[in-house]
């Protein structure tokens, strides 16, 4: 069948697809299988058997690479470099530029279409460090703007430092770093605090 040069489309998108799936859900084994068939039979087609195993590793190492990169870095730099390895390895494999190129559009369509894998099956954990999977809100035990900073609306203090704006502050005998509204404020001017930004704490001068 891949005398047509459109078949290689479909084979390097599944085995891209069912590998990268394997990486991203927890199937067992299932997925890698399915994978390592696809892109054997892709290989084993088109080249012979000292660049066969070239090939194979080379596109196995970008695979690699994305491991390495899930469980240990988790910034994505070796699962870009690991991706572009399996690009090349299919598209240097073809007989000719169009199955080379269909080849190209099946290894990117099967890595982005792995993605519908977590819709249906249990992610893996070692990708919830690059990506932020929970929502942070009240409800989860998050909270944008800390409690006890808003809290601090309103009070009173005395400046630590000279605040130009920059400055510490100490409220109920706690130091806070604060900013002044475009004022010069000494060190111990008394001082009010009129708005929390999150935990950036707006104050003001005040006359003793």
């Amino acid at each position: 069948m891949l005398s047509f040069d459109w078949i290689a489309l479909f084979i390097t998108m599944l085995g891209t697809m069912f590998l990268i799936g394997e990486l991203l859900v927890n199937m067992r084994g299932a997925f890698a299988v399915l994978g390592i068939g696809f892109i054997t039979v892709y290989f084993s087609s088109y080249l012979a058997m000292d660049m066969f195993f070239i090939m194979m590793l080379v596109y196995f190492l970008g695979i690699i690479l994305m491991v390495i990169d899930g469980k240990l870095l988790n910034d994505g730099t070796l699962a870009t470099i690991g991706a572009a390895a399996m690009v090349v390895a299919v598209g240097f494999s073809a007989p000719n530029w169009v199955a080379g190129l269909y080849s190209v559009i099946g290894v990117i369509v099967g890595g982005a279409g792995s993605l519908l894998f977590l819709k249906v099956f249990k992610r893996r954990e070692m990708w919830t460090k690059i990506t932020l999977a929970d929502q942070l809100s009240s409800e989860m035990g998050y909270n944008s703007m800390k409690e006890t900073y808003q809290s601090l609306v309103g009070k009173t203090g005395e400046a630590l430092t000279d605040m130009r704006p920059v400055g510490t502050v100490s409220i109920d005998k706690e130091e806070y770093s604060a900013v002044s509204n475009g004022q010069w404020i000494s060190r111990k001017d008394s001082i009010k605090v009129v708005a929390v930004d999150g935990t950036k704490i707006l104050v003001k001068k005040i006359d003793n």
